[in-house]
């Protein structure tokens, strides 16, 4: 006879669900989503080949609110679109910052690569406030010609970046040469990096705590978790349709949203199993863990934060170079009146003492199995047309 279970939907419902497995649910990205990283192939304008790769930088929930205006030759503004940022999470848009740090040492390190010079000055029309950010630039780009400049081995890694949610690997420890190479590769950015390996088993577990605290803050808090739904992209068809946000791909999740049965339109109660079930989840990932990384600034200043996002992606894509997977946990560092606990927790653990210093990432590393890469939106979705 075939077992059933009780499922819980997150309006609160509940449906039998079979157990069986269900056919052909092995998680395919749909080609079209996930095109642009195959490269920018033989594309003939300097500018759309290095942005080609700046456009896979990792992004808060996966939004890619770069913007780009070409239509001056031989420069590229940056702008950010501000239709895709989190005023929940995020709401003084510290991460969003950091994204476009990340997309613009990509642009960088693609630029290097064709023997060019990326001269950015950032916000030339001035820095954004504390508090918000505006329609003027993020940055001014112009590639200049330039024998001097250096190749970066960090570009050969692009293409095979990934964000890794998955269960880590807790008895095989991230090496020394793997945690060296992460720490080398922040050098040209003004950033602390510091991490904790399997050797220190009370360090980790004080790490799995406030992370753990900081997601169940989340998941409770309902419009920061409201936040998330906005974005999440059920199955094949949506992921293709949109190619941004947070992409959910369990086979039975998939169904009961093409049946019409899962309902996102408002948070779940507490108890509910889409919360506690996503609690176990994560609480088991970080059981998973071997190891943390992080990275504090001096001062929390716009060009800081780009600054926190150009070293991040460098050090993922050192991490990258030895296999080693990661994925940051930012819950605990954003600064929404609910997650003052945790924000306070992780700075005194990290020997950050606020205002003066900030933790801008925390990450967990390991080694895990591989996973596709995120969906993006193609190029063209970002330049500004007239």
């Amino acid at each position: 006879m075939q077992r059933r279970q009780f499922i819980r939907i997150a309006g609160g419902g509940v449906i039998f669900a079979a157990t069986a497995a269900l056919p052909g649910c092995a998680y395919v990205p749909p080609p079209e989503a996930i095109a642009p990283w195959r490269g920018p192939g033989d594309e003939s304008d300097l500018r759309r080949w290095v942005l080609s790769y700046a456009i896979l930088a990792p992004h808060s929930h996966n939004l890619q609110s770069w913007l780009v205006d070409l239509s001056h030759p031989d420069e590229i503004i940056l702008r950010c679109d501000r239709r895709r940022l989190l005023p929940e999470t995020d709401p003084f848009s510290r991460q969003i910052m950091m994204s476009h740090g990340t997309f613009l040492e990509l642009l960088d390190l693609a630029a290097r690569e064709r023997g060019l010079r990326a001269q950015i000055t950032l916000f030339p029309e001035g820095e954004y406030d504390a508090q918000e950010i505006d329609d003027r630039p993020v940055a001014h780009i112009r590639l200049v010609p330039d024998a001097a400049v250096r190749r970066d081995p960090l570009f050969a890694d692009i293409l095979n970046r990934r964000t890794n949610r998955s269960l880590y690997e807790l008895q095989r420890p991230v090496p020394d040469a793997a945690w060296q190479a992460m720490a080398a590769a922040v050098a040209p950015h003004p950033l602390r990096f510091g991490f904790v390996g399997a050797d220190r088993a009370d360090l980790l577990q004080q790490h799995r705590r406030i992370a753990a605290e900081a997601w169940r803050i989340e998941l409770v808090t309902p419009r920061t978790i409201m936040e998330s739904y906005r974005v999440l992209r059920v199955g094949a068809d949506e992921i293709a349709r949109h190619r941004d946000g947070l992409a959910l791909t369990d086979p039975l999740v998939v169904l009961l949203n093409y049946v019409g049965l899962l309902d996102l339109s408002k948070a779940p109660a507490p108890d509910s199993y889409a919360t506690t079930s996503q609690l176990k989840d994560f609480g088991e990932k970080l059981d998973s863990t071997p190891g943390f990384l992080w990275l504090v600034s001096e001062g929390n200043g716009r060009r800081v934060q780009i600054d926190a996002g150009r070293a991040y992606v460098r050090v993922q894509l050192a991490a990258t170079s030895y296999s080693v997977a990661m994925q940051p946990i930012s819950q605990a560092l954003q600064e929404y009146p609910e997650q003052a606990g945790p924000y306070a927790e992780i700075h005194r653990l990290l020997g950050a003492p606020q205002p003066a210093h900030t933790v801008q990432m925390w990450a967990r590393v390991g080694y895990a199995p591989a996973v596709p890469p995120a969906p993006r939106r193609g190029l063209d979705a970002h330049i500004l047309r007239a």
